[in-house]
């Protein structure tokens, strides 16, 4: 059976191997099975981007002010980011499943209450729960998959699934967004994911396996330097994005919270790695972090989630402000790009035991380089046949392809008690990139907007301008600002590329039978 159908077939049980004692799982229905895993990592990845169609409908509603605004979408990611350690590690040493459908319950009653807020500091109460139930389910769903499918063929299937739902989310946000703010309400971006939620967590026993639980403690010290430290990194980059108000960019790199955020998560994260080389039951066990290839996949996920998350957020700006689309109709121009994506990981997911891992990392980050490098061409006179949809798909192409070999990269020879760690340090490296490529993106884009302002207003003189003539001149800066922009996407997406050459040795055999519970060689 495929690992994508939704057929009822049955599979061969799935043994714990290379775990001493370890009894079989149940057979499970691969295709309801693989449903509810993709169903729970899209509700959780989408939320990053869904609540932000949301937001001038959430602000007039709840009176935010636009220093506060921002709160509704930090709130989540802080609590997001800061906690996927704690999750992955909390998985291993509970029960994966356990905690899977304890964070997918928790972040269900925590949209529920989200929809139901009645002022801010409700919201974002909901909106730090959400994102700490998201922090549980994330990392344990990818664990999931090695528990559940078979080694080869199926769990390859089954990773270019989820490898879609991970990249495609942003997208289906601004989608889903616009479509329930427009002919719903605002409040049905938390509704939403009630139903679903409820649904994944009544299904999760019936489908899968549980893993067995480790023995350990929770390292303490490990748990809050790691939580509080990049708590304060997503917080620090997040609040350094340069803004742009009244044709001028404002920089926030010298701003009071921001130089202590970051130094702050510098020595946290300092602190961290020092109680984590000494500790005996290890939040990141150094031995995760020993293999070149693992370490080469964290790496290429921080890329990916610089390069798209940024490019989302400026071309989202761009297609309303420059093209003047609705949020619906900007959410469905992002459809080609999904599509893209599910045909990458389709790919990926039945080429990777042909041609191995490395090959496919290779090509799709060239690919995802030459899309935004394409985008980077894009003006204000642009159509959206001849200047976004060609490099959208070939940028979703690109991701699709990468995604796949890199989830089985970072599981590759991990022994069972650290697979939910490691998969949390792929969320991590996406979770952190976003919040860098957001900073280092919006630096770039809006510094280059209000140069190109400052030049044509300069060119202009005296003249008086026509209305007319400023929306023209405002267009064009902005269309120069973000293609600049889509340059640095590109060039970190190169980025990846050199990574994957420098880094990825793994062998295509090794990926034969990727069992994540077998004791590490590398």
């Amino acid at each position: 059976m495929s690992a994508t159908s939704g057929q009822a077939d049955t599979a061969p049980a799935v043994a714990a191997v290379g775990t001493p004692g370890a009894t079989a799982a149940p057979p499970r229905r691969l295709g309801l099975a693989l449903a509810v895993i993709a169903t729970a990592q899209l509700m959780v990845v989408l939320d990053a981007t869904i609540v932000n169609v949301a937001l001038p409908h959430i602000q007039d509603a709840l009176h935010f002010s636009g220093t506060n605004l921002e709160w509704v979408v930090n709130a989540y990611a802080l609590a997001f980011g800061g906690l996927l350690l704690l999750g992955g590690r909390s998985g291993d040493l509970l029960g994966r499943r356990r905690i899977f459908i304890a964070g997918i319950l928790l972040f269900a009653l925590a949209s529920l209450a989200g929809g139901f807020a009645t002022d801010q500091a409700w919201l974002l109460g909901a909106r730090i729960v959400q994102g700490i139930g998201g922090a549980l389910a994330a990392p344990t769903s990818l664990a999931l998959i090695a528990v559940t499918f078979p080694e080869g063929r199926e769990r390859n299937r089954a990773m270019g699934v989820y490898a879609a739902m991970s990249i495609a989310g942003g997208a289906v946000g601004l989608i889903a967004g616009g479509l329930l703010t427009s002919y719903a309400d605002w409040r049905w971006v938390f509704f939403v994911n009630v139903p679903i939620g409820l649904v994944v967590a009544f299904l999760a026993p019936r489908v899968l396996g549980e893993s067995e639980r480790q023995k350990g403690r929770f390292d303490l010290p490990g748990a809050i330097t790691a939580s509080l430290g990049l708590g304060a990194l997503v917080y620090g980059l997040s609040s350094a994005a340069t803004s742009f108000t009244n044709g001028r960019a404002i920089s926030h790199w010298g701003d009071t919270k921001v130089i202590v955020s970051l130094v702050a998560s510098v020595v946290l994260l300092g602190a961290f790695a020092l109680i984590e080389a000494r500790s005996k039951h290890a939040l990141v066990p150094p031995r995760v972090l020993r293999s070149r290839n693992r370490t080469g996949a964290y790496l290429i996920s921080l890329c990916i989630g610089t390069a798209l998350f940024g490019m989302f957020f400026f071309m989202t700006l761009f297609v309303q402000q420059v093209w003047g689309y609705s949020p619906v109709k900007s959410g469905i121009s992002y459809l080609p790009m999904v599509g893209g994506i599910f045909l990458g990981a389709g790919l990926s997911s039945n080429l990777v035991g042909r041609l191995g891992a490395r090959p496919l990392m290779i090509i799709g980050p060239a690919f995802a380089a030459g899309g935004m490098y394409w985008l980077s061409r894009i003006t204000e006179a642009s159509s959206y046949a001849g200047g976004l949809l060609g490099p959208m798909i070939l940028t979703g192409l690109g991701m699709g392809l990468t995604f796949v070999p890199l989830s089985l990269v970072a599981l590759a020879k991990v022994p069972n008690a650290d697979s939910g760690v490691a998969s949390s340090l792929l969320n991590t490296g996406q979770q952190v990139g976003g919040s860098i490529g957001l900073a280092i993106l919006g630096t770039v884009a809006w510094s280059a907007v209000a140069s190109n302002l400052r030049s044509a207003s300069a060119a202009a003189g005296s003249t008086h301008l026509s209305q007319s003539a400023q929306t023209a001149m405002s267009n064009h800066a902005l269309a120069y600002g973000f293609s600049q922009g889509y340059l640095v996407s590109a060039g970190i997406a190169l980025l990846a590329l050199i990574v994957s050459l420098i880094f990825i040795r793994i062998k295509k055999a090794d990926l034969e039978g990727v069992d994540p519970m077998a004791a590490p060689t590398d």
